[in-house]
């Protein structure tokens, strides 16, 4: 189960890291960031658009995956209109989940069945109990939203060659999953109604936002694109 927890573990020192990092080369920077932070909270220093770059380009100042990838997610969302801090937080911690080992293909960490395709898990839904037919439709739009968002041409490449389903019908399998998950009894009891149903309303934003994200920093090195993406995830292709 994913649970929107990154941007409540950020602590203290990721705080003021923060503030080293935006005051760097000037004090009076260094002093804004630090008043930011104290009247208004961490968000302030989060949504500076100055962060992205300075996160990626300063070699002094080494910060937390987490915070990296809670600012990428957030700004990208941000340029794209999607302003809720619900949504960032998911999100990021959903990538930051997703990108460990095999549990991008699980419903659970530790899950025994592997799901590789949305209609397997239609499939298993079908014969569900009301807590595992939750864990598998918010997994549906969690899987859907990693492989639109993160690996759009491998699913462009697979259309091609094979005529898979479109980008399209992923969006519509994840709004469906995190919408029907969201009116879940068990998202209440989790307090997770609202993340999963903004997730839902804002599906082909977000799908958007983390295009952005991976075109401007996950696949930047040189070589044919679709390639190189087929070599990082070819654990995917059956």
């Amino acid at each position: 189960m994913i649970l929107p927890t990154l941007r409540s573990s950020l602590s203290r020192r990721d705080a003021q890291q923060l503030v080293d990092l935006l005051g760097r080369h000037d004090e009076s920077l260094r002093e804004s960031a630090q008043f930011r932070l104290d009247e208004t909270g961490i968000d302030a220093l989060l949504d500076d658009p100055r962060l992205p770059a300075s996160l990626l380009s300063d070699p002094e100042i080494a910060v937390r995956p987490e915070v990296v990838f809670y600012v990428l997610v957030r700004h990208a969302l941000l340029e794209g209109g999607v302003n809720e801090l619900a949504v960032a937080d998911y999100v990021a911690s959903l990538v930051m989940a997703f990108g460990q080992g095999g549990r991008a293909y699980t419903v659970r960490n530790g899950g025994e069945v592997n799901y590789r395709y949305l209609v397997d898990l239609l499939r298993d839904l079908n014969e569900a109990g009301p807590r595992e037919a939750f864990l598998i439709r918010t997994h549906m739009g969690n899987y859907a939203l990693w492989l639109t968002g993160l690996f759009p041409d491998f699913l462009h490449a697979r259309v091609r060659r094979r005529g898979a389903p479109p980008i399209e019908y992923y969006e519509n399998m994840g709004k469906v999953g995190y919408r029907d998950a969201s009116e879940s009894p068990e998202a209440s009891a989790l307090g997770l109604e609202h993340h999963l149903r903004s997730v839902s309303d804002h599906f082909s934003g977000v799908r958007v936002a983390l295009n952005r994200v991976s075109d401007r920093y996950l696949w930047r090195s040189g070589g044919n694109p679709v390639n190189r993406l087929l070599r990082e995830v070819s654990a995917l292709a059956p």
